[in-house]
């Protein structure tokens, strides 16, 4: 499986991206500056997690402005694979490839923690590693992961099945309590209608040996390979 990560000013999880990606895939993606007109040809394109352009004016506001994001928008319009995580899922709502908006964490405070999700869909390239309703462990940090859409996107969403991940507690139940930053529906993890773009809050690749503690990210991985490695 070839992949490309694409790197912004303010990016840091970028190098985290690439060891997981070379861990799992056993091949190092390529690493694209903002600045380039276009992407290789490749089967997955990553926007990692970050503080790109230090957050002004919204977080990944900025960085979907940038010249290599329409060529990011053109390749998964024509289906190539597309994870955005933490900074990323902000770019991708921002570019408008995921409806809805991430806003300020309800509490108004920086989150950095190892949380639960519960795996909704385990049926689409970014999840088949997983089963149904599968518990794991997850890494966030992040201080704009607050998902926010209408009723009719809210909608939208749960009738078509592309909420992929959402935190819950450790018996899946979807609690206030498991909900670390306000998202509507306990949304973690949400992807385009046509099953291509993933945009999640968590960050997988934190935790993809024993060394991190655990390896319920790699699943992510894997079901990347599955499917298009």
């Amino acid at each position: 499986m070839k992949s490309a990560v694409i790197i912004f000013p303010g990016s840091n999880r970028d190098r985290d991206m690439i060891a997981a990606l070379t861990n799992v895939t056993g091949t190092a993606p390529l690493r694209v500056w903002h600045t380039e007109p276009t992407i290789p040809e490749v089967d997955l394109i990553v926007l990692p997690g970050g503080f790109s352009y230090g957050d002004y004016l919204r977080a990944g506001a900025i960085a979907a402005r940038s010249p290599v994001m329409a060529d990011v928008i053109a390749k998964a319009e024509a289906g190539i694979h597309v994870l955005g995580v933490c900074n990323g899922f902000q770019m991708l709502t921002e570019a408008e490839l995921l409806p809805g908006a991430l806003m300020r964490n309800a509490g108004l405070n920086f989150i950095c923690k190892q949380v639960t999700l519960r795996v909704d869909n385990n049926e689409t390239a970014f999840s088949n590693a997983y089963s149904a309703g599968q518990v794991v462990d997850c890494p966030v940090a992040h201080h704009d992961g607050n998902y926010f859409a209408d009723p009719a996107t809210l909608s939208a969403l749960e009738d078509s099945g592309r909420i992929i991940f959402r935190y819950a507690n450790d018996n899946g139940e979807l609690t206030d309590e498991a909900n670390p930053n306000g998202s509507l529906n306990n949304i973690a993890g949400i992807m385009n209608d046509r099953g291509n773009v993933l945009g999640m809050m968590p960050h997988p690749e934190n935790l993809i040996e024993s060394l991190h503690g655990g390896t319920d990210g790699r699943g992510l991985f894997e079901s990347l390979v599955n499917r298009i490695g």
